[in-house]
């Protein structure tokens, strides 16, 4: 492995960082890797690693700047899909389950940033990516709400909470099954489930 990872350009080196704290989050608790475990999983020394990050904190600051600039652009890409509000509610529900599934890491590595009772610079990057995910969906809510698809009695912002939340709790329950291979199956019927919720039915008597 160390010969494959010398000789690689700074961003390439950053990156390669990046995915080996993904990946050893996948195999242990977040919270348990050091910067020692980092370089040994790329076959470098620590002050190799230093010299593109100066701790442990920019490490994982930066992981979770990579987590957010990667699943906004899915989400952006999945919501431009369709003009309909409620079918780019669906593709982003989808495209962020399918992140989830490529990086089983991800989710063990936000969460535990979120544990911490310090507030460290990752837990700031986690709540800002947070507040920004929900805003997303709290315009196209209230797009939908102009389209006349979703109920004008609909509080966009607790819309918001719970389509996160949904998410969450789909990516807590592989977490604790130790396989991300049945999200997506069960995603498309807690999404139906968050859409009759928000959505207008007049239109059909219900």
């Amino acid at each position: 492995m160390a010969g494959t990872r010398r000789g690689l350009p700074a961003d390439e080196r950053r990156s390669v960082i990046i995915e080996t704290v993904l990946r050893l989050a996948a195999e242990r608790n977040p919270s348990e890797i050091t910067t020692a475990a980092i370089a040994e999983g790329m076959g470098l020394t620590q002050g190799a690693l230093f010299r593109h990050f100066p701790n442990k904190e920019a490490v994982f600051a930066a992981v979770v700047q990579w987590v957010g600039e990667n699943l906004s652009e899915r989400l952006k890409a999945a919501s431009r899909s369709t003009e309909a509000p409620l079918d780019a509610l669906k593709a982003m529900f989808e495209a962020h389950v399918r992140f989830v599934a490529e990086h089983p890491g991800i989710p063990k590595f936000v969460f535990s940033e979120l544990q911490k009772g310090e507030h460290s610079v990752p837990k700031r990057e986690v709540r800002a990516l947070m507040a920004e995910y929900v805003a997303k969906i709290v315009l196209l809510l209230d797009k939908g709400k102009l389209s006349g698809d979703v109920d004008l009695n609909v509080d966009s912002a607790a819309a918001g909470s719970l389509f996160l939340g949904t998410l969450q709790g789909l990516t807590l329950q592989s977490m604790v099954s130790g396989t991300s291979r049945d999200m997506l199956p069960r995603a498309d019927g807690l999404f139906a489930i968050f859409r009759r919720a928000v959505e207008k039915r007049e239109r059909d008597g219900r």
